[in-house]
């Protein structure tokens, strides 16, 4: 893509607009729970956007579509799953996270939930919970850098790599930084919405100039012999139960996603709860739905420019700028830095939440003023975008496999844990910690040692084994005392 005057200022108008929403909030920001959890304050429709947009990520607008780009309809099990999985989260953990969230101690993250919870007093659970969120959103945040990066090189032909990731990563920190959790839930709005509509326009435009949708698909089915088949590899071999298993798995991941399943805890009413999960069901199925269509049409219009992930998950950059006049172009390549944003500024967030409320709060032994919880807070979000930067400096990094990775850590170390502790009241804090540990290992040993020969996303026996885990130790251990169990019901009576 060649250098274009529209292009970049649409670009950088996208910049001040996000920049601007940080700022507006920086002066609304008046505690911790107001920068970390939005004073419980978010509508409806904030909610379910911010929640599905900061899932979302550049994974949708490159990783997935770069995924069928190279292997057709067989990938498409990972939309499914994820679909369904979203939909089972909102209908299952949200109003109960919600209330259990508040009842337990008013919680305003994740590990201090589960302390709450399970009346941790000596801070353990909490304290394995932070390293769980600090390791994996570390690795997601790499990817963020990645295809921030990506779209810079494209935006700006000739600048360096390197250089392009740094000021993608400097304009995140920036607005994330001032405004905290309601200005990342603003630009996520936003941003939900520009994805939306980018992921549609462009496989459209694609397959108007292919001549129209039955053009496009006998252009389709011509590539390879199963390219459209949703059961069959493009080899023409069946689609094998271990690979259709390992795509569907990632539904189990937003059980233990704790930047989105926080929104959860955010909304300001539980009874808005019903309005929010109709709005980001329905905005994850036509998202999904789009991300495939770019990746099937991006391959019958651009033919085989793409050969490894690493070009194929550049498949929408490169069709918004050759199919759109420069000022439209810039604004479709915008989506996908709003998908990196979206993603990387929410996990910024709950990881400095965990360097701020979970590690720093609570084990000091002067209790700090909020002010500088906020401060603290603050610098947490600077230390992580550095760390994760220096990680994202190879330019070949995929970011379907970084994703993939801390998708399942999450979902494998808090998914199971989660339900339990919502829908179990027999679940002890030991049983948790063992259950977390389990998922937490499983899922990294997995992943280096026996995904590649078994073919078994690490998601799966991470989740299973730490479930059963956690369900065998809390049934070893000593009840649950009597103000646990009231709480539980207490949370249960005001869920109705």
């Amino acid at each position: 893509m060649e250098f274009d005057w529209g292009v970049v200022i649409s670009f950088i108008g996208y910049f001040v607009f996000v920049l601007l929403i940080g700022f507006y909030f920086y002066k609304k920001s008046s505690n911790l729970s107001d920068y970390m959890l939005g004073g419980r304050g978010l509508n409806p429709a904030v909610t379910a956007l911010s929640a599905q947009a900061s899932d979302m990520s550049g994974w949708l607008l490159m990783g997935l579509p770069g995924a069928l780009y190279l292997s057709g309809m067989s990938e498409v099990w990972i939309g499914i799953g994820l679909a369904v999985g979203a939909y089972c989260s909102w209908l299952v953990v949200a109003k109960r996270l919600r209330q259990y969230s508040y009842v337990a101690g008013d919680a305003i993250t994740i590990p201090q939930f589960f302390e709450n919870r399970f009346k941790d007093e000596k801070g353990v659970l909490r304290l394995i919970s932070s390293a769980v969120i600090l390791v994996f959103f570390t690795f997601y945040v790499v990817s963020g850098f990645v295809s921030g990066g990506t779209v810079f090189t494209t935006v700006f032909p000739g600048m360096d790599y390197q250089t392009a990731m740094i000021i993608c990563a400097v304009v995140i920190i920036a607005y994330t930084f001032m405004g905290g959790f309601k200005a990342v839930c603003w630009t996520d709005f936003f941003q939900g919405m520009l994805m939306l509509v980018a992921i549609f326009i462009v496989p459209l435009a694609a397959m108007g100039k292919l001549g129209g949708p039955t053009e496009a698909a006998a252009a389709a089915n011509n590539i390879a012999p199963g390219f459209l088949d949703p059961f069959t590899n493009t080899d023409g071999s069946p689609l094998s139960p271990m690979v259709l298993i390992s795509n569907l798995a990632w539904g189990l991941g937003y059980f233990g996603m704790p930047h989105i399943i926080i929104r959860y805890m955010a909304i300001k009413e539980p009874r808005m709860i019903k309005t929010s999960r109709r709005i980001a069901t329905g905005w994850i199925v036509l998202a999904l739905a789009g991300a495939v269509m770019v990746g099937i049409i991006g391959r019958v219009y651009l033919g085989d420019m793409f050969t490894d992930a690493t070009g194929a998950q550049t498949v929408f950059l490169v069709m918004a700028g050759q199919l759109f006049v420069p000022v439209i172009a810039g604004i479709l390549l915008s989506a996908i830095l709003a998908a990196v944003m979206s993603t990387a500024d929410s996990q910024l967030l709950v990881a400095s939440s965990a360097i701020t409320a979970d590690i720093y709060e609570k084990f000091t032994r002067k209790k700090p003023s909020e002010k500088k919880l906020m401060w603290i807070g603050r610098i947490g979000v600077i230390i992580i975008a550095v760390i994760a930067a220096v990680l994202a400096r190879d330019p070949q990094t995929s970011i379907m496999s970084v994703v993939s990775f801390a998708w399942a850590g999450f979902g494998s170390a808090f998914g199971p844990i989660v339900l339990l502790a919502l829908f179990w009241k027999r679940t002890t804090r030991n049983g948790a910690i063992a259950g977390m540990a389990t998922g937490f290992v499983v899922s990294i040993l997995w992943n280096q040692l026996w995904a590649g020969p078994t073919g078994l996303y690490e998601m799966v026996p991470g989740f299973l084994l730490a479930l059963v885990v956690c369900v065998v130790v809390s049934l070893l251990d000593k009840k649950p005392d009597a103000e646990i169990e009231k709480e539980f019901e207490e949370a249960k009576v005001s869920e109705a």
